[in-house]
């Protein structure tokens, strides 16, 4: 099998790279801005840390219930990209956006909004690679999005730290170098999705190709929806499996959203913190790309 990446599958990784840059910012920085917001606002460390948590759960519990209904329509002729393309958006929005509010409620709103936006277009993401590559190329393009976001995410994230940790040497406020911060890893994340709006064609679709009605496209698509749940209902593997995955998948992603608020709330050194979730992100660079050449030697089926 030919291992050099195509030029769809670049594009498609890119995505990964762009998203990263989000998903690392709301790790790091965001809940020491957060933190100050709160602070300010007289709320103390134990219910900063408790609202932070809250707004992270919010945001997962409505992508987990419009998630399958989401999926479901996305199979349809000719809308995944048009539903990634508005989900990304309301991420990349909604991450700049994050540099407006003074109120730490609204500065959570925005947040829930901008995080719901970003998990949304990982439903189209992910699906999109049945269209962008073959079938015994998934694993190891699935894994080079993970490690090229990695690695990936570390430039506009380092970019980010001069600006928040230096702001007094450089000479502006800690809100300007929040804005610059947010807008940086907004564009960022914009820019290299860009290739794959472009050159990206829904080749995968359910098998009903004819025009449809908005009330229609949604009661086909919940009629799908529920032949799908018969079938793992039928299929008990699939069932743990799935279990299985949202279970682990909560856990990863609670330590990820909520390692640097419990340090910061703890008095944890906020540069130290954010230094070690960079080196984190450095290591898992190679480790990434050596599980995905670890899954053509086991089965993954």
């Amino acid at each position: 099998m030919n291992n050099k990446l195509t030029k769809l599958e670049i594009y498609w990784i890119l995505y990964d790279v762009g998203n990263s840059a989000f998903v690392l910012l709301v790790a790091t920085i965001l809940p020491i801005y957060f933190n100050h917001l709160a602070s300010s606002a007289g709320i103390s460390e134990v219910d900063y840390l408790a609202y932070w948590g809250y707004a992270t759960s919010v945001a997962t519990v409505i992508v987990a219930l419009l998630g399958p209904v989401l999926g479901s329509i996305a199979d349809t002729k000719n809308y995944k990209k048009p539903l990634f393309t508005a989900c990304m958006m309301v991420g990349v929005i909604g991450c700049a956006a994050l540099s407006v509010p003074t109120s730490w409620v609204v500065f959570l709103a925005v947040f829930v909004i901008a995080k719901i936006g970003f998990n949304a277009s990982l439903i189209f993401y992910d699906s999109m690679l049945t269209d962008i590559t073959t079938e015994e190329r998934f694993d190891s393009v699935s894994s080079s999005g993970y490690a090229w976001g990695y690695i990936g995410s570390c430039i506009p994230f380092v970019i980010s730290l001069v600006f928040v940790l230096l702001y007094d040497s450089i000479g502006i406020t800690f809100q300007m170098a929040m804005t610059i911060a947010f807008f940086l890893n907004a564009a960022w994340w914009l820019l290299v999705t860009l290739p794959l709006l472009k050159n990206y064609k829904q080749t995968h679709f359910a098998s009903e190709t004819k025009s449809v009605s908005d009330t229609s496209l949604i009661r086909s698509s919940f009629s799908r929806l529920g032949h799908t749940f018969v079938e793992i209902s039928r299929q008990k593997h699939i069932f743990y499996y799935l279990l299985a995955f949202f279970f682990f998948i909560d856990g990863v992603y609670t330590i990820i959203d909520m390692a640097t608020a419990y340090g910061s709330a703890l008095g944890l050194d906020s540069t130290g913190l954010l230094l070690a979730l960079l080196v984190t992100q450095i290591v898992a660079f190679p480790f990434a790309l050596l599980f995905g050449k670890l899954s053509k030697q086991f089965r993954t089926d």
